[in-house]
């Protein structure tokens, strides 16, 4: 009983057992992140669409909601820029941004993704966002930071820039401005960014954006910036995120569905790969999927219902949180107290924060997620995939942000069917001095035999490679210069076979048998042994023809059938069978 509370809520695992020891570590890093996720939740919400205040909503209850449900004991939960821009450009297609509509349904959106997050860990479904391969992931984050950084330019510079989900709109609407920029505005973002990467260049143990921000205050407090165009916060709500119900409609399901499933799969691609980073350094605890698909659902859910937007585990604040001394789930809970201290008591500090700081804030945070180095090892490691991290990120930078994921799963899945459908055949022959065989076309001095060919398939063989795999041997066979005295099977790499491949083997029987040359299978798998016993296949080819080793079938041959080499056979061999 004791190990399922512990499953469904992690939190059990280390809350009764706590040690005082990592107390100063859990404080440490939970006021640092909560210190950092200030700024930070600010500036999302407002690339997010939403007024600043909500970044602050959504950096409470979905904190308290993942420490208690999550698997994880670094990660910290809470806005980030991805996210943050996925709700932009999905609401921002229904709603002005910052309207009450607006704001509505990205509430909404929270608990859609929550929902679709915990139905998806309940039915242990988290191998779904597999399907969204590494360099779909990288070249649609490249090319999402791009269009973050660049949607900040209206902020950057003080000028009105429609909202855009496209770079080259960005880009040509504020060249056409350009004449407007407000030069106050654009030296206190310049020197933002400055600050950001001369905080991190030098290791200043002070957080870069709370530093920043408590000087931008001052500044523009002090000489009356905003007087002078410099763009502000202004008034910040006072008290907690109010309990409400999400205003759910039918049509609101069907608008935001397509958002909500992207979002949901991102956001947990994101949390899940830092979460695994942050672990392997930590060997008292694992990180469980499925249970954090539940955990940031739950998260999600719960934050819909105090006016959070959605949420997930963030990079940069999980290091943060991790470099602290965070040990458990504490650490979390610290930095919500910390957020509701401030929105009980603090929020009349930012009156004068420049909306140019945010920018900046959100503009040093997202260009360091331009992946130039990935970019690079793909291009050496595999072309192909270094070609889908080029069509994502085309398609992303100037089709939209769903279509540049949809382009990209779509072709992760195209070439996925592809590889399998066109597997290798390889043939074989042996090593010298050895019983053992190996490629011909990547080995030398193999000796090979006029009159046998030893053929291997390096797939699993189901429906989409059973043409592929009996045109490929067939030709083999006409290739082969002399009479063929018998086909070699080598079934070592075939891990599974479906009733496609099935009739593939049925037919490769038959055409062995037209053409007088005996088939024979070696190292044929538990799983596909079964499904010849089930299918007859056995004894269509008959059993005397699997064996152990390629050595033991070309043995077979040499001797002939009225040698007693009943040691070779498959039936003969049934205590080294039942252990493979």
């Amino acid at each position: 009983m004791n190990s399922k509370i512990k499953k469904w809520l992690p939190i059990m695992a280390w809350l009764p057992n706590y040690e005082r020891t990592n107390i100063k570590g859990d404080l440490s890093a939970g006021l640092t992140v909560g210190v950092m996720l200030i700024p930070q939740g600010m500036a999302y919400s407002m690339l997010a669409g939403l007024p600043p205040i909500y970044g602050l909503y959504a950096s409470i209850i979905p904190l308290l909601v993942y420490a208690i449900f999550g698997t994880s004991r670094q990660l910290a939960v809470g806005p980030v820029a991805m996210v943050a821009l996925l709700v932009a450009a999905g609401v921002g297609e229904l709603a002005e941004g910052g309207s009450g509509e607006f704001i509505s349904l990205a509430i909404v959106l929270a608990l859609m993704v929550g929902v679709i997050q915990l139905a998806m860990g309940l039915f242990r479904l988290g191998f779904l966002v597999n399907f969204l391969s590494h360099p779909v992931i990288a070249g649609f984050t490249s090319a999402a930071a791009l269009i973050i950084g660049f949607s900040q330019l209206k902020h950057l510079m003080g000028i009105d820039i429609p909202r855009s989900n496209h770079v080259h709109e960005i880009i040509l609407n504020a060249a056409e401005n350009i004449g407007l920029t407000n030069i106050p505005t654009l030296m206190i973002g310049l020197g933002g960014i400055l600050l950001l990467l001369a905080v991190k260049r030098f290791k200043i143990p002070v957080p870069g954006p709370l530093l920043l921000v408590a000087l931008s205050v001052l500044v523009v407090w002090a000489f009356g910036l905003d007087a002078q165009g410099v763009k502000i916060v202004g008034t910040v709500p006072e008290g907690l995120p109010a309990f409400g119900v999400p205003k759910f409609s039918m049509n609101n399901f069907q608008a935001l569905l397509p958002i909500a499933l992207t979002i949901s799969f991102v956001s947990y691609m994101e949390s899940i790969a830092v979460a695994k980073a942050i672990q392997s350094k930590h060997k008292n605890y694992e990180v469980v999927p499925n249970q954090e698909l539940v955990g940031l659902g739950l998260a999600n859910i719960a934050g819909s219902f105090f006016q959070a937007f959605p949420t997930t585990g963030g990079f940069s604040r999980t290091a943060v949180n991790d470099q602290a001394g965070a040990k458990t789930g504490l650490a979390a809970i610290v930095s919500a107290a910390l957020i509701a201290l401030t929105l009980l008591f603090l929020t009349p500090l930012f009156y004068f924060l420049p909306k140019a700081v945010l920018a900046s804030v959100i503009m040093v945070a997202v260009f360091g997620l331009i992946n130039f180095k990935e970019a690079k090892f793909l291009w050496t490691a595999d072309r192909s995939d270094f070609w889908m991290m080029m069509a994502t990120f085309a398609g992303t930078l100037f089709l939209g942000i769903e279509e540049g994921i949809a382009i990209g799963a779509i072709l992760s899945l195209i070439i996925v069917i592809y590889q399998t459908s066109k597997p290798d055949v390889i043939k074989l022959a042996k090593v010298p001095g050895a019983s053992y065989y190996k490629n011909t076309s990547r080995f030398r001095q193999l000796e090979e035999r006029d009159d046998l060919l030893i053929l291997r398939l390096d797939a699993r063989l189901y429906y989409a490679n059973v043409d592929h795999f009996l045109q490929t041997i067939k030709a083999k066979i006409d290739e082969h210069e002399g009479p063929v005295k018998a086909l070699i099977l080598d079934a070592d790499s075939i891990n599974g076979i479906d009733s496609s491949g099935i009739h593939a083997i049925k037919d490769l029987i038959s055409e062995c048998k037209s053409r007088n040359i005996p088939l024979l299978m070696t190292s044929v798998k538990g799983v596909v042994r079964d499904a010849f016993e089930r299918t007859g296949l056995h004894d269509q080819l008959g059993r005397e023809h699997f064996f152990m080793r390629v050595q033991n079938a070309v043995d077979f041959v040499d001797h002939g059938k009225d040698e007693p080499l009943q040691d070779y056979t498959l039936q003969h061999n049934e205590e080294m069978i039942d252990q493979d």
